[in-house]
């Protein structure tokens, strides 16, 4: 499977952003889908993660309510949609798929990961 980002860029505060994420493999639509972040001298984090038919959704306390997971099967890609975006939100965003049914959070629970897509956000 790969995984390729697209969708950040520089972006003010407030303002809003949709990446999108699209995989080649045959199996995605029974994959988890998950995105992480990670910003200068910090961790990869957790953001959000979507089961492999969409019908469950979880996200970071940090962007809940700001972000929305969603997934096109027919399509092979994931989306986040980002709102109110803030200057902590700053990072570059990696897309990242589970071979399993089973929702997890942790990074070393995925088994494929993109090259990232960077996301500023200007205060």
């Amino acid at each position: 499977v790969q995984l390729v980002e697209s969708g950040g860029g520089l972006v003010e505060t407030g303002g809003s952003l949709r990446l999108s994420c699209a995989a080649t493999g045959h199996a995605f639509s029974t994959y988890v889908l998950g995105w992480f972040r990670q910003a200068p001298g910090k961790e990869r984090e957790f953001v959000a993660a979507i089961s492999w038919n969409g019908g469950s959704t979880y996200y970071a306390d940090s962007v809940k309510g700001r972000g929305t997971i969603t997934r096109d099967n027919a399509k092979n890609t994931v989306y986040l949609q980002m709102n109110s975006l803030k200057p902590e939100d700053t990072a570059n965003y990696y897309c990242a798929a589970r071979e399993s049914y089973f929702i997890r959070y942790e990074a070393r629970e995925f088994d494929y990961w993109g090259q990232g897509t960077q996301v500023t956000v200007s205060s």
